[in-house]
C-alpha cells in the first residue's frame, strides 16, 4: 500500500483523526503536509514524524478562513511540488437543541467542516488534474448518516460532505481522481473526552464491537481510500463505526 513519491494534505492535523491520519499516511510513504490552526502541536506532529524517518512539513491554517485556504494550498505547492491526496478532516462541533442553536454556532459548524472542504478541493484539484492521478477523502461521520439530537449544525455539515464526495466523484472520475468519504463512529479523541461517562457507557452498548474506535482506525481507511489499492472506488462512504450503523 506505498504511497511514496505522493504529497498528502491534511487538514485539522494537530490533534485525533486528523493527527492519526498524518503519521500512518507518512508511514507508507507519502510526504505530509499537516495543517491546522495550533502551530506549536503542528510542529510536535512533523517532529514525530520525521523521528521515524519520514516526511511531513507543517503548514498553520484556520480552514473558516477562504484567503487563508488559498493562501496556504499554494504555499503547499509551491513548497512540496503538488498536492495529490487531499484529506479533509478539519471539524468543529458547536451542540445545542435546534430551538435554542444560535445563527453564528450553525454558520461556524458548516463553515468549518463542510465549506473547509469544498475549498480546498478547489484548491487541490489542478495540482491532481495536471498529473492525471488524485485522491479526495472526505471526513464525515455516522452523525451524517443517522443525525443526533443536539448536533443539527454538526449532522447537517457531515450529510453534506457525503453529498458533496458524491458530486466530485462524478465530476473527476475520468480523470482518474476518485472521491470517497470515511464516515467514523464513535472515536477516543480530544473532541470526545469531554463527553460524559454514562454517555459512552450508553454509546458502547450500541456498537457490536463493544468499543470505542481509535484514529488508528480511522487513519487506516484513510490510507486505503488514498492507495492504490482502492484505484476502483470512488464516491463511496466507508463506514468505520464498529457495527453502529450498517447497512
Amino acid at each position: 500500500m506505498s504511497l511514496s513519491g505522493h504529497v498528502a494534505f491534511v487538514t485539522g492535523a494537530s490533534q485525533g483523526i486528523g493527527r492519526g491520519c498524518a503519521i500512518r499516511l507518512a508511514k507508507e510513504g507519502a510526504t505530509v503536509a499537516v495543517a491546522a490552526r495550533n502551530q506549536e502541536k503542528l510542529n510536535e506532529l512533523v517532529q514525530e514524524i520525521t523521528a521515524a524517518g519520514d516526511q511531513a512539513a507543517a503548514f498553520p491554517l484556520d480552514v473558516a478562513d477562504e484567503e487563508q485556504i488559498k493562501s496556504t494550498l499554494k504555499a503547499v505547492i509551491g513548497q512540496l511540488g503538488k498536492i495529490d491526496i487531499l484529506v479533509n478532516n478539519a471539524g468543529i462541533t458547536r451542540d445545542q437543541l435546534v430551538m435554542r442553536m444560535k445563527r453564528a454556532d450553525w454558520d461556524a459548524v458548516l463553515q468549518t467542516n463542510l465549506t473547509s472542504a469544498y475549498l480546498c478541493i478547489q484548491q487541490a484539484i489542478s495540482s491532481m488534474l495536471k498529473q492525471r492521478w488524485g485522491r479526495i477523502i472526505n471526513v464525515s461521520s455516522v452523525f451524517g448518516q443517522i443525525g443526533q439530537a443536539g448536533q443539527a449544525n454538526y449532522a447537517a455539515s457531515k450529510a453534506g460532505l457525503i453529498g458533496l464526495t458524491m458530486a466530485i466523484a462524478r465530476e473527476v472520475g475520468s480523470r482518474n481522481i476518485t472521491c470517497n468519504a470515511v464516515a467514523p463512529g464513535f472515536i477516543e479523541t480530544a473532541m470526545t473526552e469531554v463527553l460524559g461517562d454514562e454517555f459512552k457507557q450508553n454509546a458502547v452498548k450500541q456498537i457490536p464491537l463493544g468499543r470505542v474506535g481509535t484514529t488508528e482506525d480511522i487513519a487506516g481507511a484513510v490510507a486505503f481510500l488514498a492507495s492504490d489499492d482502492a484505484a476502483y472506488i470512488t464516491g463511496h462512504v466507508l463506514s468505520v463505526n464498529g457495527g453502529m450503523l450498517m447497512g
